[in-house]
């Protein structure tokens, strides 16, 4: 059975929601995590869509949207915004947007991330659908990013092959080496 992304190239959206990033005050290190750790575990060729923006509902929504629909992205993974203080609203815009959401992944994420630290119940990750785009929120440190990103990896490229997103190849080392605790 031929998947209709499978031809297409891939595109991932990187969002940093950050204000002090967005205006250039503290140096994004969230969306370098996330590329770096893309950059590990996919085999197949991809481009990023990067975007720094900052915590604002609308300005999320209008961002996401545009990656999704009019960019094209499979995949769309942001940073920040995902914590208790009222400005972390990246999970409402995620849900705003989407037609779907895919609650197993934050409950995986803050699965791992407990094992490391104990104010990861704090944590508001989250996933979700919008046509053949899959959004994953994770957390803003680099250190979380990459023990989250690992948990839910194996199970993004059967979600976008079911909802008709481009074929994501992996490095079956780097994603058999990482195995949650959870």
């Amino acid at each position: 059975m031929t998947t209709p992304g499978k031809n297409r190239p891939l595109r991932i959206g990187v969002v940093t929601v950050s204000d002090r990033a967005s205006r250039g005050v503290y140096e994004d290190k969230g969306g370098p995590a996330i590329r770096a750790e893309l950059d590990r575990i996919i085999a197949s060729t991809w481009e990023p869509v990067v975007r720094v923006i900052p915590d604002d509902l609308d300005g999320i929504k209008d961002t996401l949207a545009e990656l999704a629909d009019r960019e094209g992205c499979d995949l769309i993974v942001t940073t920040g915004g995902t914590g208790p203080a009222p400005r972390d609203v990246t999970p409402e815009a995620t849900e705003a947007v989407c037609d779907k959401m895919m609650p197993g992944f934050g409950e995986l994420m803050r699965s791992v991330s407990l094992a490391v630290v104990p104010t990861a119940i704090l944590s508001r990750q989250t996933a979700g659908i919008r046509g053949t785009s899959l959004i994953v929120n994770l957390p803003g440190k680099p250190s979380a990013i990459h023990d989250c990103l690992m948990a839910v990896f194996p199970a993004i490229p059967y979600c976008l092959d079911l909802i008709g997103g481009a074929w994501i190849d992996t490095d079956p080392a780097v994603c058999q080496a990482f195995r949650p605790k959870a």
